[in-house]
């Protein structure tokens, strides 16, 4: 090595996780994830195994969003994961949206093989699909449901898994069976699908800023990039730290599409018979790997408090001499702030303090605080701000920290969101031309999002350029009424 490039190498800071975000984007994300020991690849082709720190995750993610459906009248129900082919080749369009990603049961039982090995025996009279979405089982059984425009609206709601057959998969972001939940709503007037699947996109927006402190642009598809089968998609879209955008959410008003496959009628209020109007609406896992590519830094993940497995990492500093009654100390501190309704670790494993330090870093545990003889004397704590690191350091009366904990959180909240949101701020871009929007993209040192006329899709040369660039229309922002477009590469 040179003696400039050992000058080179020491003036590069030390982080947790290598590469950096600036030397491999994706390689940094799956860096961040084993890190935080959030999940693994399965031995089953392009699925992953979410090991207890990460599902702690979407627990959570559960807990709230799943308050707010439950807040807007809808109602958590179960629908079979296999789905009757006949059943999804009513919808042709919907099918066609979905034929490639689809896996497919066409046997059951198993017997021994000619080799001694195991081999499918009985072909089923009809294959099954394994559920790539459920509005054609959910439309079965709401056609025998729903009978009158008493019976309406019927909103349901399941938390389940989906598989989607992945070619190239990424954890959390892309894998074949991934984790959501899926709404399905049932109107008696177009009117009241619309406003429902533009209320469920808000739900949507408000757990994503106030939950996970991600700022999202919500806005329309275009009508090529609509889910199959709807007459208009709803999204919110996040920019990532790469200038990606991540589709976090959609809502889709289905018309009477899935109503008149499944055969969704009812009697009106002018005793005549009339299809329903049905929307559906899902969130899935990927929503980790958005927190993860918006918040996470050079050192692993930095969670948002909301959503957090815990608030609080306290990691006892002991000496020979006074182990136990520090770590009496950390306990004791550990149940109060339980009992003031904060999740707490206290990290009282057989390993060196500075393992556990960086391991609650790597976690992005939103603080950390430390115990050791003088805290103990003192009556005091010292806790470190994820977010802010080293600088934030600070030595707080135990009772006091207790207090101030509440506040330590929000306004870290409030800072993670703010940052995020000037990131994407400063990183969309008006061109008023699609030579402009070649330049961008063609200059390698900008990132981020164009925003023009939405007119401007229509041009044949933009569709060159989507093509040339490997960028999709986001969504037409509901901010300009539809007379902007958003584009960006996503995942």
């Amino acid at each position: 090595m040179s003696a400039q490039q050992q000058s080179q190498s020491a003036k590069k800071p030390q982080t947790a996780i290598t590469p950096t975000r600036a030397e491999d984007f994706p390689a940094w994300y799956q860096a961040v994830i084993r890190a935080a020991d959030m999940a693994e690849n399965s031995p089953v082709r392009g699925c992953m195994i979410i090991k207890p720190y990460g599902f702690a995750i979407w627990e959570h993610i559960q807990d709230i969003l799943g308050g707010m459906i439950k807040d807007v009248g809808v109602e958590n129900a179960y629908f079979p994961l296999l789905i009757p082919l006949s059943f999804i080749a009513k919808e042709a369009e919907h099918i066609d949206g979905f034929a490639t990603e689809c896996a497919v049961v066409t046997h059951h039982r198993l017997e021994k093989g000619p080799d001694g090995g195991l081999i499918p025996a009985s072909p089923l009279s009809e294959p099954f699909v394994i559920r790539p979405t459920s509005e054609t089982i959910i439309g079965e059984a709401l056609s025998n449901w729903v009978r009158s425009y008493r019976d309406l609206p019927m909103k349901l709601n399941q938390w389940c898994n989906v598989m989607r057959w992945e070619m190239r998969p990424r954890m959390f972001l892309r894998t074949s069976e991934f984790l959501w939940q899926e709404g399905h709503n049932c109107f008696e007037t177009a009117e009241d699908g619309n406003e429902d699947a533009r209320k469920m996109l808000d739900v949507y927006a408000t757990f994503l800023e106030d939950a996970l402190a991600i700022p999202v642009i919500r806005g329309e598809k275009t009508p090529e990039e609509r889910f199959p089968g709807a007459i208009a998609t709803y999204t919110v879209e996040a920019m990532m730290q790469d200038g990606k955008a991540l589709q976090a959410g959609t809502s889709h008003d289905l018309g009477q599409t899935f109503s008149r496959s499944a055969n969704i009628r009812f009697q009106g209020r002018d005793g005549g018979e009339h299809l329903a109007w049905t929307t559906s609406w899902g969130m899935s896992t990927r929503t980790i790997g958005g927190l993860i590519m918006v918040h996470a830094d050079d050192d692993g993940l930095i969670m948002p408090p909301k959503i957090a497995p815990y608030h609080v990492s306290i990691i006892p500093v002991v000496k020979a001499d006074n182990e136990d009654r520090v770590v009496a100390y950390a306990k004791a501190l550990e149940q109060d702030l339980k009992a003031a309704g904060f999740r707490v670790k206290c990290d009282v494993r057989d390993d060196r303090p500075s393992n556990k330090m960086w391991e609650s870093i790597k976690k992005g545990v939103p603080v950390r605080v430390e115990v050791g003889g003088n805290e103990v004397d003192q009556g005091t704590v010292t806790a470190v701000r994820r977010d802010l690191g080293r600088e934030s350091k600070q030595t707080l009366d135990k009772s006091a920290f207790v207090a101030q904990l509440g506040g330590m959180l929000d306004d870290m909240h409030k800072a993670l969101y703010a940052r995020a949101k000037a990131f994407r701020d400063e990183r969309i871009f008006d061109v008023e031309t699609l030579d402009e929007m070649d330049a961008f993209f063609g200059d390698e040192s900008k990132f981020g999002f164009v925003r023009m006329d939405a007119a401007l899709l229509a041009d044949p040369k933009f569709a060159e350029l989507k093509k040339k660039y490997a960028v999709t229309p986001r969504c037409l922002p509901f901010a300009d009424n539809g007379a902007k477009a958003i584009i960006g590469k996503s995942y």
